[in-house]
């Protein structure tokens, strides 16, 4: 065999060699490298997290940590490790789960119905990286609070309780910086005017609005509560408004589990400054996270000539409204009667 011959075929055994080789690293990183059972899992890789943190976080969904390695390694993953939230789905090949560790996955984000700025940092806190201490003391920078005319008791306005889109690994600061966004994009020309009109700035509006949404579960009732305590407002007439006694109660006793289903009188007396029966005009601030149709209703409310209004005893979830005091006591006494006679305590 001459030597160009044999030349020729240590050619040929080479690149049959290199596409044999080439075939099997393809399929090695093409074949499906998943070892969950459900169609989906998110991975949340943390700031700061270095590549071997990422090793032990998917070494659980991964059937050959070698072959994932190795695709990692070959497109610099290793190197350029990023931290957020991100979607695996069964099936996947090497190259797709290194691809998807680097494409950050929104969080929609949901919070409403929360009581205080320390409940809704935990909220928040359970959807994204930052814990919820840092979010609160975010919440409660003075900085921030002074800059944006805000104050520890009434920075819960800010937050209109919603649906946000945002990303896991989002700071504190992050965070609380796209709510003041998000707030001043609701307070917009139409709804500022529209609190003016009512002899309140956003803040105001949203601490009535509060008081409202605290009064009735019934939507379509709101609008004649709002209109109810604007009268009482422009009349200078204390608001007398049982939820803020009970949160004056709750704030007092610092127990905001409590479940209180009766204000009694000596509770109308007690010394705060969320307790309307005392003290004329608004609270300091909310009592709770007011949601949009509490504030649309102070914002648009009934006009009407009603300056009280009770619990009614015929139509559970809704009130008894009254122009007069006499024709108030007789409401009152109703509901009073029946609610002695179910023996609530308080």
């Amino acid at each position: 065999m001459n030597l160009k011959k044999s030349i020729s075929i240590a050619a040929i055994v080479l690149v049959a060699g290199l596409i044999i080789y080439g075939f099997v690293l393809m399929s090695q990183i093409f074949a499906d490298n998943t070892k969950f059972s459900d169609k989906e899992v998110f991975v949340h890789v943390p700031t700061n997290a270095t590549y071997a943190d990422v090793q032990k976080m998917v070494s659980d969904y991964v059937i050959d940590m070698d072959r994932f390695e190795m695709v990692a390694g070959k497109m610099s993953y290793p190197e350029n490790v990023k931290s957020g939230r991100f979607l695996l789905t069964k099936g996947m090949n090497s190259y797709e789960l290194v691809k998807s560790l680097r494409s950050n996955v929104p969080v929609k984000l949901a919070f409403n119905n929360q009581e205080r700025i320390e409940n809704l940092a935990g909220r928040v806190g359970s959807q994204i990286e930052a814990d919820s201490l840092s979010l609160l003391n975010s919440f409660k920078d003075s900085i921030f609070l002074k800059e944006n005319g805000f104050n520890e008791d009434n920075v819960m306005a800010m937050f209109i309780p919603n649906t946000y889109e945002t990303y896991w690994n989002t700071s504190a600061e992050k965070f609380r910086d796209k709510m003041i966004k998000e707030y001043r994009n609701f307070w917009n020309k139409e709804r500022v005017a529209n609190a003016k009109k009512q002899g309140l700035d956003p803040i105001q509006a949203t601490i009535l609005a509060s008081i409202v949404h605290k009064e009735s579960v019934k939507k379509d009732e709101r609008p004649r509560i709002a209109g109810v305590y604007l009268n009482r407002l422009r009349l200078g007439m204390p608001l007398q408004a049982d939820p803020t006694v009970i949160f004056a109660i709750k704030k007092k006793d610092n127990d905001f589990n409590q479940v209180i289903k009766r204000v009694f009188f000596k509770d109308l007396t007690m010394s705060s400054p969320y307790n309307t029966y005392v003290n004329i005009g608004l609270p300091p601030g909310p009592i709770a996270m007011p949601d949009i149709t509490a504030l649309e209703a102070v914002l648009a409310p009934e006009q009407n000539d009603f300056i009280y209004f009770c619990a009614s005893v015929e139509r559970f979830g809704y009130h008894e409204f009254a122009a007069t005091l006499p024709e108030h006591n007789q409401n009152a006494k109703k509901y009073s009667d029946w609610i002695n006679s179910q023996g609530v305590k308080r």
